[in-house]
């Protein structure tokens, strides 16, 4: 597995799926799910709420409307919209997330910094406990995922835990 980190937008990825850091009731307010609705369309929103409640640790896929990827993965960080999450719940979307895309057969995947934005998690603390999902999880089965973000510190942090993993 390949892991590409850059600053960028999420939404410009042309993978199998991106990673929408949701949340149980699947509906997409603000943040990263709020700009993947907007851009991607309204589709994407009902489909992951006709499939909640999502647990944390949970995941599921829906169409990615007008996006460039082919799919988008559900995986919550946190139960109710907008609420504070933490590390333990961020390593526990991604897992669910590589689980779900290798069920899936899916090749590429684009993860935001899962839990750092809305749900107020440290860059660092949530770029470990998402590369320790990835290192743990992701194998053989995933060829490429890109750690992306619009956030100089989340691009910065995923750059350090990735150097201090290797």
């Amino acid at each position: 597995m390949k892991i590409m980190v850059e600053k960028k937008s999420l939404l410009e990825l042309k993978v199998d799926a991106i990673v929408n850091p949701a949340n149980s009731s699947g509906k997409m307010g603000g943040g990263v799910a709020g700009a993947i609705k907007k851009m991607g369309g309204e589709q994407i929103e009902k489909e992951a709420m006709a499939q909640a409640p999502i647990a944390v640790g949970e995941a599921v896929l829906t169409s990615a409307g007008k996006l460039l990827c082919k799919h988008v993965i559900h995986a919550p960080t946190m139960e109710k919209p907008g609420s504070k999450t933490n590390s333990e719940k961020v390593f526990r979307a991604v897992t669910a997330a590589i689980e779900l895309a290798k069920k899936k057969k899916l090749r590429s995947l684009g993860f935001p910094g899962m839990g750092a934005g809305v749900g107020k998690v440290a860059p660092e603390e949530a770029a470990k406990a998402m590369i320790d999902a990835l290192n743990n999880f992701a194998d053989k089965e995933i060829d490429l995922v890109y750690l992306v973000d619009l956030e100089d510190g989340m691009v910065k942090a995923f750059r350090k835990i990735l150097e201090a993993a290797a």
